[in-house]
């Protein structure tokens, strides 16, 4: 028997796990899915800017052998000046690494700090790689609470008193995925003091910062501790719909004298993956100097703006169902009223509304959230096909039992 390596029993990824399987075996047997379950825009219809894929298939020629293991230095210089002009001081080309999308780069960074027993505070609900990620490199994720009643903002005393002597480092989602939460000035620097007070790691995941609506404004959390050391993480994957282009990037900011050891433990994990994907990194410098179309799609009128705030209204309609609108990001977080539906195990609850209505969705225990009253539903697709999922997900709930 060839067995699965013990550092792997621990470790979930939910959202691509049983559910999706049992998604997959439909779809063999002749079934059409519903998939509203992932963040990927291709499927339907939004696709990258013409410049950027123009910019990349006009650059493969010179795309055939590795780049410097950091990833090729235009690319670099466009994060690096993307991230001075949000006020972080000091990011030069040398601080920042590309990688093969921001997942890779979640792995390398926790795999060059933590050793066995190590804790990092993740939020509760999270993206759930930041927990897996975590344990995979040995440590432990220590999940603080978001609080659905002021909006998913993070609880900062909770925060505070799950600090123990093996707090290596603090995770900032930022715009939050599952939620949709958008943190205050306030909320990121009272997080940001935390991490200065116990002189944590501040790894900030903000993949959707530019995914943006009504009045919410993004702050870079770099650019408000630069007395801390923080690895700010983005890509094109969202914003720019590129997902497939697997193009990723973080940046090193604030103080590195005393983390110089941690930093060359980064440098040779990008050294053992030889470089990150060639072609994709000459998208990055057009995607970031480029017109930025996002821009269309979330103000009202434009798309994403309009497929939110549809799908959130009818969602809400279903009796027993509440969602706190989100104010980025591309996901509805709906609580299922407990006295109303009286769920026991979400991911049963999942599987069952895809084998009675082949509707897929994400539930709210595969994101770190210790109860099962929540799940998550992306509104990436037209106004029509939301309306389906909604029709179908009503019609479940009327007569589901557990």
């Amino acid at each position: 028997m060839v067995a699965q390596a013990n550092r792997l029993r621990d470790v979930r990824y939910d959202i691509r796990g049983p559910v999706l399987r049992r998604a997959q075996e439909l779809e063999a047997a002749g079934h059409r899915i519903l998939k509203l379950n992932l963040g990927n825009p291709a499927p339907w219809g939004l696709n990258a800017p013409e410049p950027m894929v123009a910019d990349m298939v006009q650059n493969l020629p010179e795309a055939e052998g590795y780049s410097d293991a950091r990833g090729i230095y235009s690319a670099r210089v466009a994060v690096a000046q993307y991230y001075q002009t949000l006020g972080v001081q000091g990011v030069q080309p040398d601080d920042v690494f590309l990688g093969n999308g921001v997942s890779e780069l979640i792995v390398m960074t926790l795999q060059a700090l933590l050793n066995s027993g190590d804790e990092v505070l993740v939020p509760s609900p999270d993206y759930p790689l930041w927990t897996g990620a975590v344990t995979l490199c040995g440590g432990k994720a220590v999940h603080y609470r978001c609080d659905e009643a002021q909006d998913w903002a993070p609880d900062l005393e909770h925060v505070a008193a799950q600090i123990t002597p093996r707090t290596r480092a603090l995770v900032i989602i930022n715009p939050n995925n599952p939620t949709g939460a958008v943190y205050s000035r306030e909320t990121l620097l009272g997080l940001l003091d935390i991490a200065r007070k116990h002189r944590l790691l501040v790894l900030s995941d903000e993949i959707y910062d530019k995914i943006l609506f009504d009045d919410a404004t993004h702050e870079c959390a770099a650019a408000l501790a630069p007395d801390l050391l923080v690895i700010t993480m983005s890509g094109l994957s969202k914003t720019y719909r590129a997902a497939g282009f697997r193009s990723g990037w973080m940046a090193v900011s604030g103080p590195t004298t005393h983390a110089t050891d941690y930093l060359e433990g980064v440098q040779l994990l990008a050294n053992m993956r030889l470089c990150p994907n060639v072609p994709a990194q000459h998208a990055v410098q057009t995607a970031l100097g480029g017109f930025q179309s996002i821009s269309t799609l979330i103000r009202p009128g434009g798309r994403l703006y309009e497929q939110r705030n549809h799908a959130w209204q009818r969602l809400t309609e279903i009796p027993g169902v509440s969602c706190v609108q989100p104010r980025g990001a591309l996901y509805l977080f709906a609580r299922l009223d407990p006295a109303v539906h009286k769920i026991r195990d979400d991911q049963q609850l999942i599987i069952d509304l895809l084998e009675q209505q082949l509707l897929l969705l994400s539930h709210g225990t595969g994101f770190n959230l210790p109860t099962p009253d929540h799940l998550r539903m992306v509104f990436l697709a037209p106004v029509d096909v939301l309306d389906d999922a909604v029709a179908r997900l009503r019609r479940f709930l009327e007569t589901y039992e557990q």
